[in-house]
């Protein structure tokens, strides 16, 4: 009981001692980058560390709400001008699909499906249940997406602030002090019943799709006018940057060469691939600069949103193109696997 116990506080020690050092020496994002370094310096020397479980996966509640806060009837007026830019979306997936899988089969050496769902920029939780249920190695998937964000969520704040010139201090949202108490009560009704009826319903990314949902509802009906106050913004960062950290735990050396080093040269392709919608949006004039890096940037849902509210980008706008391309992924990845294994065998 008393090892169970410490194995299970191991992991916050570590995360607040990253956070604290990321504070102590004025380092950026220290919520987020804090604990996801100290995390993954642990992780890669063998300590034991333990996910969060429920309380990481509720974290993404918090996002869910951000992202749905944000769609208002002033941003659906606005969703025209989008057009062009999202009609693109379908276009980055291919593009990504049709490099990303020759290189994991023929240069990686991964098995077909596992290829597949490896290239696809999807969710990292959906994309592995995917995979699992097609039969592909769970592992090296696992691995592949948590190296995608770890890079990502490591070169995009560089790429703001030196290329754009984005300071990354905007405040994630007003302190609870400055929110109305009746509606921090719903967004905390809003997380629990919009998470629990999107799993009951089997929708992916049910943690931050329902409550997403059905705080944009409330949103547009004039219920909910802020986003979460700073300090559950602050918490999740918290607990995003602690599971991206504890994700590499138990990795092998011969996985470290081969597996992760994979999915950090796919990332290489796709920022090339990235930088080139991104500079096809921005000088077409369909997207600001950041905004169109934000909304081509292959990173997760939710940390895709939380550089959008510290960068003080267009949320909505980021949120449209990630949401198309997180549907497009989830509805038409299940459908693309099944004919390249017909067409296979």
């Amino acid at each position: 009981m008393k090892a169970a116990f410490q194995r299970h506080a191991l992991t916050p020690i570590v995360a607040f001692a990253g956070l604290g050092a990321f504070l102590g020496l004025g380092l950026p994002l220290p919520f987020l980058f804090g604990p996801m370094a100290a995390c993954l310096i642990a992780a890669l020397v063998g300590l034991p560390l333990r996910g969060l479980g429920q309380i990481s996966v509720a974290a993404r509640s918090v996002l869910g709400i951000a992202i749905g806060t944000s769609i208002t009837s002033a941003l659906l007026m606005k969703l025209p001008t989008m057009a062009m830019s999202v009609m693109l979306v379908p276009v980055y997936i291919c593009a990504i699909a049709l490099i990303g899988v020759p290189f994991f089969r023929r240069v990686c050496g991964f098995d077909p499906i596992t290829s597949f769902y490896a290239a696809m920029p999807g969710g990292a939780a959906d994309m592995t249940i995917f995979g699992q249920e097609a039969g592909a190695n769970v592992r090296q998937l696992s691995l592949v997406h948590v190296t995608r964000m770890l890079v990502i969520m490591t070169v995009a704040p560089i790429v703001l602030s030196q290329l754009y010139g984005v300071t990354l201090t905007n405040p994630v949202g007003a302190p609870a002090s400055d929110l109305p108490w009746h509606e921090m009560a719903i967004m905390a009704v809003v997380a629990v019943v919009g998470w629990k009826l999107a799993e009951k319903v089997g929708l992916f990314g049910a943690a931050i799709m329902g409550p997403l949902f059905l705080s944009m509802a409330l949103s547009l009906g004039g219920v909910l006018h802020m986003r979460p106050p700073r300090e559950a913004l602050l918490a999740a960062q918290f607990l995003i940057g602690t599971g991206i950290g504890v994700s590499y735990v138990g990795v092998t050396l011969r996985e470290l060469r081969h597996t992760v080093m994979s999915g950090a040269a796919f990332v290489l392709i796709l920022a090339c691939l990235a930088a080139a919608f991104t500079e096809l949006v921005t000088l077409t004039g369909l997207a600001p600069p950041v905004e169109g890096f934000l909304a081509f940037a292959p990173g997760g849902q939710a940390e895709m949103t939380m550089l959008a509210i510290i960068a003080g980008a267009d949320l909505g706008f980021v949120v449209v193109h990630h949401l198309v391309r997180i549907f497009i992924v989830i509805l038409g990845a299940p459908i693309a696997a099944r004919w390249m294994t017909r067409q296979s065998s």
